[in-house]
């Protein structure tokens, strides 16, 4: 460096930085060689500290504010340079300022699928992802652990390690909570706020970070949420597979209807193609016409019963009971039909505020928004007043 240069370097006294990025955590004032002046400005502005580091180091650390460097504001780069009796020379030290406000664009997701164990339908793999509000919180921290010796540091190199701390985190708080799929849909909003303590625990103390807020939005695999749609799921809330299985069986019927539609419309499929679609069509010529001849043997039969028993076949599963899960105390209870429900509400457990959830509702919901729910939850109208009989008219003089 030149004789002008090195004068050039050392007239310059303010130290500051001017940031035009959200993205960026730390960063070192560039001083190169140059000594920092006696009575040099620093200067902070707000949402930045500014923290001193000598030989490695860490010394005095500034908030916002305009400061003007001497004896008096150093008193711990002071001692670690050996000013006995103050300074009047140019220093070395290290200048670090760090972001201070929140970074509210950090997405995350699981990279592989959670595995969670669900009372209906056993191992269930599920994934999750939203965005990550984080800040720096303890400059001191942050430095040691995340910057060292980095001239600048900035939101991606911290992103691949908050995105493993929140998987993990995720996948020990399904693990805590126990919940079945259903309800760790269901109940998003209360999890994300459990996520965020999970999280903030791992990276207060370690890295000097806070979480500030997480949110969380769960995804089902492609065939629990076909199976749900079918109504499948109805059937799995009154109890396991194997208790249910006129819904399993329905199940099993439209996939195997799927494939047999799927092999007859492959062009390329030849006879065997053409076979399966024959055989697709005589299974549901055959059960159309058994639907179409026991519905017209019960029109014959209406004036007389059992005048020409229908022949062959077993008559058609009932209809699934739609059944609700109900939050009483702030715990899911249920599933209840629509008559223990009844019941629930005569003992006044389940009021109109009461949320409830079914098969095919996107949320928990109000009971008394529910259109199968509201006539219970409906308080009779007050009985009428009596009317008054007419008072006799008092006897007129003679």
């Amino acid at each position: 460096m030149s004789f002008l240069n090195k004068l050039r370097g050392e007239i310059v006294d303010i130290i500051e930085w001017i940031d035009d990025s959200r993205s960026t955590l730390a960063w070192r004032f560039p001083r190169y060689q140059n000594e920092i002046k006696n009575g040099a400005q620093l200067i902070v502005r707000e949402g930045q500290e500014a923290v001193f580091v000598s030989s490695g180091q860490l010394a005095d650390h500034f908030g916002p504010g305009r400061y003007e460097l001497t004896t008096g504001n150093l008193p711990i780069l002071g001692t670690l340079q050996g000013w006995k009796h103050g300074f009047n020379s140019p220093f070395r030290s290290e200048v670090y300022f760090i972001n201070k406000r929140p970074i509210t664009d950090l997405r995350w997701g699981t990279a592989n699928p959670v595995t969670v164990r669900d009372p209906d339908f056993k191992m269930v793999q599920v994934r999750a992802n939203g965005l990550c509000v984080v800040r720096v919180a303890d400059s001191p921290t942050f430095l040691r652990q995340v910057v060292a010796t980095d001239s600048v540091v900035d939101i991606d190199e911290i992103s691949e390690l908050l995105r493993r701390v929140i998987t993990l985190a995720f996948s020990d708080m399904v693990m805590e909570t126990g919940l079945g799929v259903i309800d760790l849909q269901g109940r998003q909003v209360e999890l994300s706020a459990k996520l965020r303590d999970f999280v903030a625990e791992r990276v207060d103390d370690e890295y000097g970070l806070a979480i500030d807020d997480i949110t969380l939005n769960i995804s089902l695999p492609e065939e629990i949420t076909q199976a749900m749609t079918r109504g499948v799921a109805r059937g799995v809330e009154e109890g396991s597979w194997a208790h249910n299985i006129g819904d399993m069986g329905r199940y099993q019927q439209a996939k195997a209807a799927d494939a047999m539609t799927t092999a007859a419309g492959n062009p390329s499929g030849g006879g065997m193609g053409d076979m399966m679609g024959a055989g697709m069509g005589m299974a549901m010529g055959a059960q159309m016409a058994q639907q179409m001849g026991g519905a017209f043997g019960q029109q014959q039969q209406q004036p007389q019963q059992q005048q020409y028993p229908q022949q062959g076949g077993a008559p058609p599963p009932l209809p699934p009971q739609v059944t609700y899960h109900v939050e009483i105390d702030g715990q899911a209870a249920g599933p209840f039909t629509v008559a223990q429900l009844q019941a629930e509400i005569t003992a006044g457990r389940v009021t109109a505020t009461s949320l409830v959830w079914s098969a095919g509702m996107a949320n928990w919901t109000a009971a008394g928004q529910v259109p199968d729910l509201a006539p219970m939850l409906q308080a009779p109208p007050p009985l009428p007043k009596p009317v008054p009989d007419n008072p006799p008219m008092p006897p007129t003089a003679g």
